[in-house]
């Protein structure tokens, strides 16, 4: 076997041992937000209608602003490993920024919802504040909410770091196709945290209105 031929296949097979290792971490993301949802789920059929009540008083309208900014942003990131593969390095380094600065945006949204949140006083552990007979359930419905959607940005940041190192990689050495498959990796991550948000939007803003 010539040289290249054995370039080539141990690529290859870097791709395939990181892809693999990647979907197993995926693998116990799921599970670790499983839990999170199987409480949600499991608290809300005891407390339907104090969901209801509390899931009210979240900010749409950010909510729904934040959904269309990570989707945006999984849309850049595809575009980007796309556009590394096809050799086209500097598009996909600027598609890379693009996908850093929407997460960041995201997180900025967020970080305005969460001051709001606190001047409402729906922070549990800090002065939560709900005049109705529902209170208790209500205050469980913002605890959940407050730790999914915190786990949710935890996650974020990660994957905000994870783009930055790939886009640094990208600029500096002009990755080539044959080495995709790091960015393909993170790729799978930042769709992964995306996934996630898909399933709390709904979960934690239209209960009410469902």
């Amino acid at each position: 076997m010539t040289a290249p031929a054995i370039a080539a296949a141990a690529k290859a097979e870097e791709r395939e041992t990181a892809t693999l290792g990647m979907w197993v971490f995926l693998a116990t993301e799921v599970l670790f937000f499983g839990v999170l949802f199987f409480g949600y789920i499991a608290t809300r059929l005891r407390y339907p209608e104090a969901f209801a009540l509390a899931s009210r008083h979240t900010d749409l309208t950010l909510g729904t602003i934040n959904t269309g900014v990570l989707l945006t942003s999984s849309l850049a990131m595809a575009l980007a490993v796309r556009s590394v593969a096809l050799r086209a390095v500097r598009v996909g380094a600027w598609l890379l920024i693009a996908t850093v600065a929407l997460g960041v945006t995201f997180l900025v949204l967020k970080s305005v919802e969460y001051v709001h949140d606190y001047r409402e006083q729906l922070v549990p552990w800090l002065n939560f504040t709900f005049s109705h007979a529902e209170r208790a359930g209500a205050q469980l419905f913002f605890y959940l909410y407050f730790v999914m959607t915190g786990a949710h940005e935890v996650h974020l940041i990660v994957g905000i770091g994870l783009v930055t190192v790939m886009l640094t990689r990208i600029w500096r050495r002009r990755i080539e196709a044959a080495s995709v498959a790091p960015l393909e990796v993170t790729a799978l991550y930042w769709h992964l945290v995306d996934i996630i948000w898909i399933f709390l939007y709904p979960l934690l803003y239209l209960v009410s209105r469902t």
